[in-house]
């Protein structure tokens, strides 16, 4: 399987940030990245009236758009009980072949390698004391006494790429 290293933070504390910025300063090392977020938000990237939606929505439980650009795999799950997703299931549906490394936002109470996001302006509790997966800590301040973790800067995503490239080597 791909290695993957996720991006664990509270709501707000600018993982989609950062990672928007990591994804182009890892494509110049030569890497291959696939994403996987989690959203507690319902989401629907297609358009109301277009074939796409209509077809989606007439019942089927996945939908492949094909374009010479992008293919767009839907998976509808019906139930409103329904679980929240499994980070190992998302991962399952990727194409690893493709890919030489795959990022994670989100899934903070999963069980694999992550760098906690933490802004201390935010007054959110912190994570890496209670979660042994975490390698790094990335904030905009001060590392919190008694952290033994690496420290990088959110303001530097070049360092931040720099420990992603070299724990990549590792793996």
């Amino acid at each position: 399987m791909t290695p993957i290293i996720g991006f664990a933070g509270y709501s707000g504390s600018g993982k989609t940030t950062l990672l928007e910025q990591l994804i182009p300063l890892l494509k110049q090392q030569g890497l291959r990245i696939g994403l996987v977020k989690h959203s507690h938000h319902s989401i629907d990237p297609d358009t109301p009236g277009k074939d796409s939606y209509r077809l989606r929505h007439a019942g089927c439980a996945q939908t492949l758009m094909a374009t010479k650009e992008r293919h767009m795999l839907y998976f509808e799950y019906p139930e409103p009980d329904r679980e929240e997703p499994q980070l190992q299931a998302c991962l399952q549906q990727l194409d690893h072949s493709q890919l030489d490394l795959v990022l994670v936002e989100g899934f903070r109470d999963e069980a694999f390698t992550k760098i906690e996001i933490h802004r201390p302006s935010y007054g959110k509790p912190l994570l890496h004391p209670n979660d042994d997966n975490i390698i790094a800590f990335a904030t905009d301040g001060d590392c919190p006494e008694g952290c033994t973790l690496p420290q990088l800067d959110l303001n530097r995503p070049q360092d931040v790429v720099d420990f992603v490239v070299a724990w990549l080597k590792e793996q």
